[in-house]
């Protein structure tokens, strides 16, 4: 990565897992307050886990790493967002949301 250019390997190891212990220090109790007492489905919050994820990374690759959306991508991230939307959309009456 260029962001990562010249930095020692383990220095690069201990960044990335610092993030990722960071991210998933908020993920953990957000899943157990959406599953346990909003009623979301594992399937649910998986999926909005992502659009969330992908969100993120779309800005730190635009801010940090300088890199410009394309339209393919673009195309592809209202094509993700239109999946949450499809795995949230229940019609039934049984539905919690």
């Amino acid at each position: 990565m260029k962001f990562f250019h010249g930095w020692s390997l383990p220095l690069t190891i201990f960044l990335s897992w610092g993030i990722a212990l960071f991210e998933y220090i908020l993920m953990v109790p957000a899943n157990r307050i959406g599953y346990g007492e909003e009623g979301y489905s594992a399937f649910q919050l998986k999926i909005l886990q992502e659009i969330i994820t992908i969100s993120v990374f779309i800005v730190f690759a635009s801010l940090v790493l300088k890199e410009k959306i394309k339209w393919n991508h673009a195309v592809s991230f209202i094509l993700i967002l239109a999946a949450v939307g499809f795995a949230f959309y229940d019609k039934s009456e049984n539905a919690v949301h």
